[in-house]
């Protein structure tokens, strides 16, 4: 991707060893915060539901895991100053770049109309009125700020919007949940597997390490250096990777961090407010808001409604992003949020597309819920080839030349492809299993 204009170029100046940590944040805490999206809330729900706080060992387990392959793909972007689909091309035929974008793009589709519909609903609760004229009006808005707001000033709105997840720790001490039986949960995972349970675990890896996450935190890398004048792709200007791997790392950590300290809120909550009250099944999201008000009251209702519909605008736009960059670099056309709609009209026709079809798989009258924790079962099936090439690529002297990953980092990244592969198997297993058994 080419520079942008100098008229255009930020004065911003890059970070410096002593840059003071919340100045570091960026791609990394936006990433992770989109990560807690309406898909997420869902499946977390529904598994604190389901289990009670017995689920809650997965988040501990995630959170390294996420940082390697998250700061695997943050690193490709920084150094290449390019996207994860322009390195694919490098080192992978072209079939295979293909499919894998084509494989993320239904994922994402899939994702946007869920999380519409979850966003309707919740409009809904709170306010009353038809959830598909909440859809529409979402869906549009959030399209429209994509396409006309200026670079600098979307991500700073989505620096904003990750502090509605806040919502969701309000909501875990409104449950009145039982803290010591929730940190004992923490770190002592539960004795029993069956095909559901291991679903379930499978559907929690499968919407906290995402592939559209490893999209577009490389892609945002890329916008940054583009959008601060002073800055250049490492491969060329390695005299400042010092300090962008240090920044690296903060945002990542910080933002993952975030990212799974709210899911474990989220299954917290759901456990005190559901599970320990008899609702093991949660088939929708008026139903989950619903059933927390009786127990923890309209406090905890309106925060968890507002949480999905604050979530849900912060991963509208990295969902229909993430594909849209992806696809744009394989068409070969100008792309970047950064770029004005006319300087960059394929790139926005992509992405008003994929939103645009959301919306009528939201307008379409599936449930949510169950769209959306199947989603992320998808998503952990389709992230094991995608998190390879990740993986391969975050090390490879073609791409990376010598800036390769640190041992930690690359352990790490490689530990949570192996827990994705192991987790997908292991459902794949259980779900055989009992197919033949009930045909017996």
């Amino acid at each position: 991707m080419d520079r942008i204009d100098s008229d255009a170029a930020t004065d911003a100046v890059p970070p410096t060893l002593s840059t003071p940590w919340w100045s570091k944040l960026g791609p990394g805490l936006i990433t992770g915060a989109a990560d807690d999206d309406p898909s997420g809330i869902a499946t977390y729900s529904q598994a604190g539901a389901q289990y009670g706080y017995a689920v809650g060992w997965t988040i501990l387990v995630t959170f390294p895991l996420m940082v390697g392959i998250q700061l695997a793909s943050a690193r490709i972007g920084r150094i290449t100053g390019k996207g994860l689909t322009e390195n694919f091309s490098k080192l992978c035929p072209r079939w295979l770049v293909v499919a894998l974008v084509s494989l993320l793009v239904v994922a994402n589709v899939i994702n946007l109309g869920a999380d519409l519909s979850a966003m309707g609903d919740a409009m809904h609760l709170a306010v009353g009125g038809p959830p598909g004229a909440f859809v529409v009006v979402m869906a549009l808005l959030s399209l429209l700020l994509q396409i006309w707001l200026p670079y600098e000033r979307y991500v700073k709105l989505l620096k904003w919007l990750t502090l509605t997840l806040l919502a969701y720790v309000g909501v875990g001490f409104a449950a009145q949940a039982d803290w010591v039986l929730a940190l004992k949960s923490l770190v002592l995972p539960a004795a029993h597997w069956d095909r559901e349970y291991a679903t379930t675990v499978v559907a929690i890896l499968g919407t906290t390490i995402s592939p559209y996450l490893f999209f577009w935190q490389a892609s945002q890398e890329a916008e940054e250096i583009r959008r601060i004048d002073a800055d250049r792709p490492l491969a060329v200007a390695p005299e400042q990777a010092v300090a962008q791997f240090r920044r690296l790392r903060t945002d990542t950590l910080v933002g993952m961090g975030f990212s799974n300290t709210i899911a474990f809120f989220m299954i917290v909550a759901t456990a005190a407010a559901l599970h320990a009250h008899g609702v093991r099944d949660i088939e929708t999201t008026a139903q989950a808001a619903q059933a927390l008000k009786p127990v923890a009251g309209e406090f905890a209702f309106v925060l968890f409604a507002a949480g999905i519909v604050g979530t849900g605008f912060l991963a509208l736009p990295v969902l229909a992003g993430s594909a849209a960059y992806a696809v744009a670099t394989l068409a070969g056309v100008r792309r970047g949020l950064d770029r004005p709609a006319h300087s960059a009209k394929a790139f926005y026709a992509i992405l008003s597309g994929a939103m645009l079809i959301g919306l009528a798989l939201s307008l379409s009258g599936f449930n949510p819920i169950k769209a959306l924790f199947w989603s992320a079962v998808v998503n952990a099936v389709i992230s094991v080839p995608i998190m390879v090439a990740v993986m391969v690529a975050a090390s490879h002297r073609r791409i990376v030349g010598e800036l390769r990953m640190p041992p930690l980092w690359r352990v790490l990244g490689w530990l949570a492809t192996a827990a994705m592969a192991a987790a997908t198997l292991a459902m794949i297993v259980l779900q055989t299993s009992s197919t033949l058994g009930g045909s017996r």
